[in-house]
């Protein structure tokens, strides 16, 4: 199949140097919301039929992504109990088929897998954690539940199930449904949710696990101990079994209560005991997403100080594109683009977004926004440099041949190579090549070895080309040599 970079390239060209240059590094993702069908599946798949659509409207919604430049996906696949693949542990959500526990017709995360790696996106599985849901889920999902199978891990809080973090099992728990994911998928991170205790944590039903396991000490601290200890455990494991795939979690906005703003409210770690600080402070982290749905004074201090205690790892601010809806806080477009300045100039490594549909359904311009000017021009992830400091070969220069109607440019992988790689292709419209800045790059992510380019016949037009070769930590390397073409309605 041909790479899905082909309608982009005339945009490209129309816009080239035209607008100033944007980060050549950057995360840009989406929370794809998959929890009562929020973002996708928005309708059931029990039929051929409906399942062809029910595909084809996440293909339809990736293609979106990927016009306005989007490389990440972080893919909601265990929502309250229920997932979103093929498991053993746990059965598959009703939003998919109708039906809990009854499979649409095909793995819907290894279709999104491939989808985003089709448009040279990343996709990252995101876990909700803790939380199992209401009373109505678990008797729907009935001897499949993780509360009929597991009641000694669960506790009921506020009319839902929960995970406890306090029991040792719980954390083995998660890390099997990891194991499942790591093991069968080639997922690119994955991504924990409501890791934490939940609202009104002060009156979560542990007591007796505390006075069993808590070993005198503070309540509060034993608390953040047990998730600390989880992410520990499920790192280490993710890095002996695939050290390229991500680690990640999105935690309160707020870290803590800081001088700059000592009434913060609710906070990670005094108000749900997520100590994200330590997290990455020893190394069991990648990338943190705050969820910050704030503003002025309870954004911009804050993500200072996730940048700060960052320990070189990436910090990517949630921002809340949903806030911009009338019935939600009616924000104005400034206040999104406006944390989007201030992450990218204090440290931010790029944003991501909840919810998807909040930015593909154009809220106050926000898809034009973003796709026009914000990223205009495609985004490299940032290396993970803490993980490998290595670069790989540099491809063989690119061949360009000419098709009906449209360029084929192709290259060979590096003999000296194992490992896969993923291609960045550079182009200028003038003899000059700077493959620093980001608007000298037609397409990155790519997965094969050759792109399709769509050319107007009546135009004349030169191009220089080069690629480059990047694994899977994102450290590229130097580039080919460069090919030059010239483009004429007539064959010379």
């Amino acid at each position: 199949m041909k790479e899905r970079f082909v309608a982009l390239f005339l945009f490209c060209v129309s816009c080239f140097m035209q607008a100033a240059d944007s980060p050549k590094y950057e995360i840009r993702a989406v929370w794809l919301t998959t929890v009562y069908g929020l973002d996708w599946p928005r309708f059931a798949a029990n039929s051929e039929h409906s399942r062809k659509a029910q595909q084809q409207a996440l293909s339809d919604m990736l293609d979106r992504l990927q016009e306005a430049n989007f490389n990440t996906v972080f893919f909601q696949v265990r929502l309250r109990g229920d997932v979103a693949y093929r498991s053993a542990i746990e059965p598959m959500s009703f939003v998919f088929s109708g039906k809990e526990g009854v499979s649409p017709g095909y793995d819907p995360l290894a279709y999104a897998i491939k989808e985003c790696h089709q448009r040279g996106m990343e996709c990252h599985a995101w876990f909700v954690t803790f939380p199992l849901g209401k009373d109505e889920l678990i008797r729907k999902q009935g001897k499949q539940s993780v509360v009929k199978r597991h009641p000694e891990l669960c506790k009921k809080h506020k009319g839902e199930w929960y995970l406890d973090p306090g029991v040792p099992g719980t954390a083995d728990y998660i890390l099997s449904l990891v194991k499942e994911i790591v093991m069968n998928y080639d997922i690119d991170g994955i991504h924990f949710d409501y890791i934490r205790y939940p609202e009104s944590a002060n009156s979560f039903p542990d007591k007796n696990v505390y006075r069993k396991y808590g070993r005198k000490k503070d309540l509060y601290q034993w608390r953040r101990d047990n998730i600390n200890r989880m992410v520990g455990q499920i790192y280490d494991w993710v890095k002996g079994a695939k050290p390229w795939v991500q680690v990640s979690s999105s935690p309160l906005g707020k870290y803590s209560r800081i001088p700059k703003v000592p009434n913060a409210g609710w906070t990670a770690y005094e108000s749900v005991y997520q100590d994200p600080k330590a997290w990455m402070q020893s190394g069991k982290q990648d990338m943190i997403v705050p969820m910050m749905y704030y503003l002025h004074k309870n954004f911009f201090p804050f993500v200072d100080n996730w940048v700060e205690n960052s320990n070189g790892r990436l910090i990517v601010p949630g921002l809340g594109a949903y806030r911009l809806e009338k019935e939600e806080a009616d924000w104005a477009l400034t206040d999104i683009t406006d944390q989007i300045d201030y992450s990218r100039y204090y440290g931010g490594a790029g944003c991501t977004f909840f919810r998807c549909l909040n930015i593909l359904s154009n809220e106050k311009g926000i898809y034009d926004e973003l796709k026009n000017n914000y990223y205009k021009y495609p985004a490299m992830l940032p290396p993970l440099t803490w993980l490998c400091d290595s670069v790989p070969q540099s491809p063989s220069e690119i061949r360009v041949e000419r098709l009906d109607g449209e360029l084929k440019l192709s290259w060979t992988k590096p003999a000296s190579e194992k490992q896969d790689l993923t291609y960045t292709v550079y182009y200028s419209l003038t003899d000059t090549m700077n493959t620093d800045s980001s608007k000298y790059i037609l397409a990155t992510g790519i997965r094969g070895t050759e792109l399709y380019l769509p050319v107007q016949s009546n135009r004349e037009q030169g191009y220089l080309f080069v690629v480059t070769s990047s694994n899977r930590y994102h450290l590229e390397g130097r580039p080919s040599k460069e090919t030059y073409y010239y483009y004429s309605k007539y064959e010379k």
